[in-house]
């Protein structure tokens, strides 16, 4: 059975504490136990998701688990590691392209900074340009997915950067207009450490990311 271990969230904690190369160096071992662990739960995650969004079940953990290692070029925050393990499913065929798709975020981080995201991150132009226009013109549905009661119970109300003004080509009047000025279409549901290590910990992200999935598939019909 696919579940996260006290040990592998005990090892993040004790990075966030020790984000040197020495201390790593050291701790390899328990890094090497924390990934496989976590490589083998996005498996899992894979599997249940597919059940009902087969357009992801083609990938494996290893397409779509982030590196532990961070980019520090540009950066003043010189930390040599990220304080987190991040998998983000989507079905785009590139980790590169990972913010074309609405996909399934997992971010795993002790102190209740565990977090089950998805939605649109920033779309480019021609994509937030094709989802407000597929907003505007099936507002009624777009609202039933947003006021769904599973959706509601986990992801409560979209998040997202907006713009101060009205979007150019929708007016002040507009039924959607608050909608409309999202710059990122986002939702996300944080979970405790307790909750984390409980033996239902991957049947809980299922059902969260299968009350996401209208959500998601809305956003990427807008493309298609």
């Amino acid at each position: 059975m696919q579940a996260i271990s006290k040990a592998t969230m005990q090892f993040i904690a004790d990075l966030s504490e020790n984000n040197n190369r020495d201390w790593f160096t050291a701790n390899k071992p328990r890094f090497e136990q924390a990934k496989k662990e976590f490589e083998q739960f996005v498996d899992g995650l894979i599997q249940q998701i597919a059940a009902f969004d087969p357009s992801i079940a083609h990938f494996t953990a290893k397409d779509c688990v982030f590196r532990i290692y961070r980019d520090v070029r540009f950066s003043a925050d010189k930390s040599p590691y990220k304080t987190h393990l991040g998998a983000h499913i989507t079905s785009a065929p590139k980790k590169s392209e990972i913010h074309t798709r609405a996909g399934y975020y997992l971010h795993l981080q002790p102190g209740g900074e565990t977090m089950l995201a998805g939605g649109a991150y920033l779309p480019e132009s021609n994509w937030l340009k094709a989802i407000r226009q597929e907003i505007s013109y099936n507002l009624d549905e777009f609202q039933g997915i947003l006021n769904n009661k599973d959706f509601k119970h986990y992801f409560g109300e979209i998040e997202g950067e907006k713009l101060k003004r009205n979007p150019i080509g929708y007016e002040a009047d507009h039924p959607a207009i608050e909608l409309l000025k999202h710059k990122s279409f986002l939702a996300s549901h944080k979970l405790s450490d307790k909750e984390v290590v409980s033996p239902d910990f991957l049947e809980h992200c299922a059902k969260a990311f299968r009350a996401l999935y209208p959500f998601d598939r809305f956003l990427n019909r807008s493309t298609e």
